[in-house]
């Protein structure tokens, strides 16, 4: 039998102390588009134990098309509307924006 290949895409996710209420409320209100895109098989969003840690969204996929599919989306962009307006805000007044975001890509090997 041959084993289905993943892909996974994890964001880290530093924020200013002051924004971590906020960030957990969007996560746990999100419109969670990303559930209705092709080739998307689940997602975590983890709370770093230490609080000096990024937040770590991991989403697993059945190929790295399917996750630049969701990065390219309509619904990618409704589904981080909110806290691109924050952000967008945060800058207009001049301040450090609240959050900020790496990403990397990798390929399943094994489990």
């Amino acid at each position: 039998m041959r084993e289905k290949k993943s892909y996974v895409a994890i964001n880290n996710i530093t924020c200013e102390p002051s924004y971590v209420e906020r960030m957990e409320h969007l996560f746990k209100t999100r419109a969670k588009a990303i559930e209705k895109m092709p080739g998307f098989q689940h997602v975590e969003i983890l709370r770093p134990a230490d609080p000096d840690q990024p937040y770590l969204v991991i989403s697993h996929w059945d190929s790295p098309d399917a996750f630049d599919g969701w990065t390219k989306s309509e619904a990618f962009k409704e589904g981080h509307a909110r806290a691109f307006k924050d952000m967008d805000q945060a800058k207009k007044e001049g301040k450090k924006c609240p959050m900020m975001s790496t990403f990397g890509k990798y390929e399943v090997i094994g489990n």
